[in-house]
């Protein structure tokens, strides 16, 4: 870990040697996705719920869902712009070194500027949750708090999945955008909205599921949500890093040098 915090120290002082472009962009990163969130609003002007589900239910799960991307984003962005690192070779050096592959990756690159999106999803958390009657237990903060730490996991976990796509076709492939940015904009509303094969593949293969729609039915003391797997659920959500790790240790066995 200590090696870790290195990394992060390292990169956070190189970025503020720029420092107006640092505050200029994370305004910017605070600002665009209002837009998102403006068309959700403005979707609830229009048709005042969506399957059962309001405004304030909506934009606690968007809340929580844009938070633990933003903290995804700028903690595992090296993973996102791991291409990079093969295509020119430089990912040899990272095998001669003492130290495990996924740490280094990690700590090669962290977007600081991404706490204007991190802001910005607070504001909407704190905004939601003064407006619905929730009756908040220790139990029920818990729930909050792995459900946004679920989401790290998950989004972490694809962005790893992605990486290793590298490994046998070089240059990075929009497709993984599908399930990260893709990912984000549908799990923003609770899935059951959406058609039943869609909902159980982003329950039981990418648990998205269990990070905005199973915790959210038990912090909303919906009859159908108040057991005691509704609670735990974000658990899966962490839990999906590992295949991910598993994963990634094949592509690294299977890697061939592109030189530089």
């Amino acid at each position: 870990m200590s090696l870790y915090f290195k990394y992060l120290k390292i990169l956070f002082k190189s970025q503020m040697q720029y420092r107006t472009s640092f505050w200029l962009l994370s305004l910017g990163q605070f600002f665009v996705p209002f837009s998102v969130f403006a068309g959700l609003y403005f979707l609830f002007e229009r048709f005042g719920q969506i399957k059962g589900w309001s405004f304030y239910e909506v934009a606690l799960c968007f809340a929580v869902i844009h938070m633990a991307f933003a903290i995804s984003e700028c903690f595992a962005r090296g993973f996102d712009s791991f291409s990079s690192l093969v295509r020119d070779g430089n990912f040899d050096r990272l095998l001669v070194r003492p130290r495990g592959t996924i740490m280094q990756v990690i700590g090669s690159k962290f977007e600081f500027t991404r706490v204007g999106r991190l802001i910005q999803s607070v504001v909407v958390l704190i905004w939601a949750v003064s407006n619905l009657p929730i009756e908040w237990t220790i139990a029920k903060v818990c729930t909050l708090l792995f459900m946004v730490v679920s989401g790290v996991f998950i989004f972490t976990g694809i962005f790893i999945l992605a990486a290793t796509l590298c490994f046998w076709t070089i240059q990075g492939l929009e497709v993984a955008n599908i399930f990260t940015d893709g990912g984000r904009e549908m799990a923003q509303y609770p899935l059951n909205i959406y058609h039943k094969w869609v909902s159980k593949f982003f329950t039981f293969v990418i648990p998205f599921g269990c990070v905005n729609y199973l915790p959210l039915l038990y912090l909303l003391d919906r009859n159908e949500g108040s057991g005691l797997m509704h609670m735990l659920a974000p658990v899966a959500g962490i839990l999906f890093i590992i295949p991910c790790v598993l994963v990634w240790s094949i592509g690294v066995k299977h890697y061939r040098s592109t030189g530089s």
